[in-house]
């Protein structure tokens, strides 16, 4: 029967298929304009809606949304980050204070603590013992004769009231007593010299503290050119010698208490500032800070370290870093100020802490700061303020 209406109308079946297709492509394409002329009409009225446009042409006016703070003044610590070495405080040098030799024991490794005039290193003395031996037998020899004299002294003494013994021979067996008694006390400067040297054979500590080098073993020669043996940190204090800038060291002083970080370690350790450069290095304009730490065995000397300074308390503005911005002029804020404009106020900046960072000059604590999006502000325009809780904690506010 289909056959037959299409032998009708003259259509063949494919003919009647291709205009079926015809169809379908003309019914997609009106779909297609229908819905995008559709999204056209939203797309204007929520232009429209978004920026206030009235229906009779009315000028667009859009306020921006900005969270403001007033920022309370408050005590602030400036502080300075500085980088440095580790060294000892009192480094002790330890080397041949006699004549040298042979080393026959060390009794000290690093890391030893030890006390004043502790012996590091014995050095061989043979030879030595001998000429203290000879010496001391020349010392008695000095006062036998000495007791001789003494004695031919006291008979001729006694033998002068009688007139057996002239007072030209008394004075004679007087000066050879005093000569036999001098001869006495210079053998025994001599041993005691002998007795001296050998002692200095000793390699001893200087003071108390902590032995931090050995470059000495036994069988080695050392003499006075042998150079240093041993190094000492006087009572193991420690320190770290920190470079600041030329500003930065004439604000501060001694006794300014520091936190210690040693590379590779997370823990920090109190010190104190003892010393501030005098000078300052033309080169780099900037100064050594000396600060003493207490020993710890997590402190080696020659390690790098970074150390928190704290410079001085002031009385500051806290903001978010957000809210500062910076142009060739300097650093400023944005205020808002009469009938919610905008005003640029130029500041100064100071320490930067974990709650923000100090505004020292340039606000008086009862502005109201813009926190955020201060990039796409200008000068003078009007914008709707929402205040915040606080100026360091700026999101909490709603």
């Amino acid at each position: 029967m289909n056959y037959e209406a299409n032998m009708k109308y003259g259509l063949s079946p494919a003919d009647e298929e291709a205009e079926l297709e015809s169809r379908q492509k003309r019914r997609r394409l009106l779909l297609i304009v229908g819905a995008l002329v559709l999204i056209t009409i939203a797309g204007v009225l929520a232009y429209r809606f978004i920026f206030g446009v009235a229906d009779q042409g009315e000028e667009v006016s859009q306020v921006a949304l900005v969270t403001v703070a007033v920022p309370e003044q408050e005590m602030v610590t400036r502080t300075a980050n500085a980088t440095g070495s580790l060294a000892a405080r009192v480094d002790m040098p330890v080397g041949v204070v006699g004549e040298g030799g042979r080393v026959v024991a060390v009794h000290v490794q690093p890391g030893d603590w030890v006390s004043a005039n502790q012996i590091l290193a014995t050095i061989e003395r043979s030879v030595q013992t001998q000429q203290i031996a000879q010496l001391e037998a020349s010392v008695q020899v000095a006062r036998a004769d000495a007791k001789l004299a003494q004695n031919n002294l006291d008979r001729a003494l006694a033998l002068l009231d009688d007139g057996f013994v002239s007072r030209a021979d008394i004075d004679q067996k007087t000066a050879t007593r005093d000569a036999a008694v001098a001869r006495v006390n210079v053998a025994v400067a001599q041993l005691n010299q002998m007795r001296a040297q050998v002692g200095r054979l000793d390699i001893r500590a200087p003071a108390a503290g902590l032995v931090l080098t050995r470059s000495v073993e036994p069988g080695q020669v050392v003499s006075g050119g042998s150079g240093v043996l041993f190094r000492i940190a006087r009572d193991g204090e420690m320190e770290m010698q920190a470079l600041l800038s030329e500003d930065e060291l004439a604000s501060l002083s001694e006794g300014a208490v520091a936190q210690i970080t040693p590379v590779g370690m997370t823990q920090s350790f109190e010190g104190r500032v003892w010393q501030v450069a005098p000078v300052i290095d033309q080169s780099s304009r900037q100064g050594i800070v000396r600060i003493a730490i207490p020993y710890n065995p997590g402190l080696r000397p020659g390690g790098f370290a970074n150390a928190e300074i704290a410079m001085e308390r002031l009385s500051a503005a806290l903001l978010p870093e957000s809210a500062i911005q910076s142009d060739q002029q300097g650093s400023y804020v944005y205020v808002v100020g009469k009938d919610d404009k905008v005003e640029r106020r130029n500041v100064k900046t100071g320490a930067v802490t974990s709650r923000g960072i100090a505004v020292t000059q340039g606000l008086t604590g009862s502005e109201r700061v813009v926190l955020y999006a201060g990039g796409f502000l200008s000068p003078g325009e009007t914008v709707k303020p929402r205040l915040a809780k606080s100026a360091t904690d700026g999101r909490a506010g709603g």
